[in-house]
């Protein structure tokens, strides 16, 4: 029994495996349409899977588990029926807190779609070799696996994909979405899309980016995005990921000597006159450390964590004002740890109003008594999508093709989604910081 939930949740435990970390296990699915950010609560029947043992029953169950994937060899995807055991793969190396969240979050969704007939088994490998040897063992056509969440150990997926199955791994590297591997996570480009394709045509946009993967990474897509938007890219600069010449990149950016320059020129002319209008005209620009003509509209942070809080004050500390420079974030901006920085107060992002969370926040809260991860909202929308697809007792051809359509969407926590080129892509809001808080602009 789950000690949270009054639902059934039987384990099962590897041999030289055993993590401190879970004590919950969880069994799913059968299905109603998806309405994941308001189902009410309801009670699942008890589940339970029997212990690993080594006697004659459990080689009669691999010998037909092996006849069955012959049985199966020949027939079409369309004809092949999805396995009623899922299994959810967990590295022993993974994140402990992220682990159990995905555990207690798999289980809080099977009891608030009101899941049963279907199950859920929880696997954990030690490494790579591990993984292979649970994903052979478990290989049937038809089999649906969760995870992993480690993009170093979704790499060997693609090998089984011969064997009719479905991967749903929560790697962040698009080069793993193909063939039966379909990622779950939050892709930048997809955010970066809809935030570019929001600005006007009078918008022009400078890109500040850090010099790692994540900054690396907006770079290369910025390019391409920018063709499809209205407005129109005028500049870009980039600073070491230790911060050590970041503010060199700031002035270059907002050309901030130039700018300086110009500002102290002006002051000149004006000293020398004598009118009252030229003294008016040179007190108001005392205030000034440089002029406001900028080359840009809107500057792009592509940073994050505590990076950005250190980046974001130092744009206006070199009089790049937010007031009339529009500051830009990507969905990594989406945490109030940043909704309270004075800088960011009116920057915007792409994203979803915490509205549309905020039950499934306040559910787990109540339930496990720890905070929800963002992340978290990942398994939770999976656990709805898996409810759709055995509910409407689709085969495997069917889920192939209603993946693969970019055209249908699921209802989900952080907004509608859908599946593009493999890879999980969601119709956001553009929202406003504003004193603490966002809101949807658009």
């Amino acid at each position: 029994m789950s000690s949270k939930l009054p639902i059934g949740v039987a384990t099962i435990e590897r041999p030289l495996i055993i993590l401190s970390i879970i004590c919950i296990f969880i069994f799913i699915i059968s299905c109603t349409p998806v309405n994941l950010s308001k189902q009410d609560t309801k009670n699942t029947q008890e589940t339970t899977i029997s212990e690993k043992s080594i006697d004659t029953k459990g080689e009669k169950k691999i010998i037909e588990k092996k006849e069955n994937k012959q049985d199966n060899q020949n027939k079409s995807l369309d004809d092949v029926v999805l396995d009623k055991t899922i299994i959810a793969l967990f590295a022993k190396d993974d994140d402990k807190k992220t682990t159990k969240q995905f555990l207690n979050t798999y289980e809080l969704g099977i009891y608030n779609l009101g899941i049963s007939d279907i199950t859920i088994k929880i696997e954990f490998f030690e490494d790579e070799n591990d993984l292979r040897k649970i994903i052979e063992k478990n290989l049937l056509p038809g089999k649906i696996f969760l995870g992993p969440i480690q993009s170093k150990y979704s790499n060997i997926l693609n090998n089984y994909c011969v064997d009719e199955v479905i991967f749903f791994s929560y790697s962040s590297k698009p080069s793993f979405a193909k063939d039966c591997i379909y990622l779950l996570n939050f892709f930048p480009k997809n955010e970066l899309s809809q935030l570019l394709m929001y600005l006007n045509d009078d918008a022009k946009v400078a890109l500040l980016y850090p010099e790692n993967e994540y900054g690396y990474l907006i770079n290369s897509f910025i390019d391409n995005i920018i063709f499809e938007s209205p407005a129109i890219l005028v500049n870009r600069s980039s600073y070491k990921k230790d911060l050590s010449n970041v503010r060199e990149s700031i002035k270059e950016l907002g050309k901030y000597e130039l700018r300086k320059y110009e500002l102290n020129r002006q002051k000149q002319i004006l000293f020398s006159k004598k009118d009252e209008k030229s003294k008016k005209r040179l007190k108001k620009l005392e205030r000034f450390k440089t002029t406001s003509d900028y080359d840009f509209t809107h500057i792009l942070i592509a940073d994050y964590g505590l990076n950005l809080l250190q980046v974001a004050p130092l744009l206006p500390y070199y009089d790049i004002d937010p007031n009339i420079v529009q500051f830009m974030g990507t969905g990594v901006i989406d945490d109030k740890t940043f909704f309270y920085e004075p800088s960011l107060q009116g920057a915007i992002f792409p994203g979803i109003p915490e509205t549309r969370r905020i039950n499934i926040i306040n559910r787990y809260m109540e339930i496990y008594d720890e905070e929800f991860l963002r992340i978290s909202t990942l398994p939770y929308d999976l656990i709805g999508l898996i409810n759709f697809i055995y509910t409407k007792k689709y085969k495997l051809g069917d889920v192939i093709k209603l993946l693969n359509n970019p055209n249908k969407r699921f209802e989900g926590i952080d907004g509608n989604f859908y599946f593009k080129d493999n890879m999980i892509e969601r119709d956001l809001n553009i929202l406003k910081i504003n004193n603490g808080n966002s809101f949807v602009i658009n």
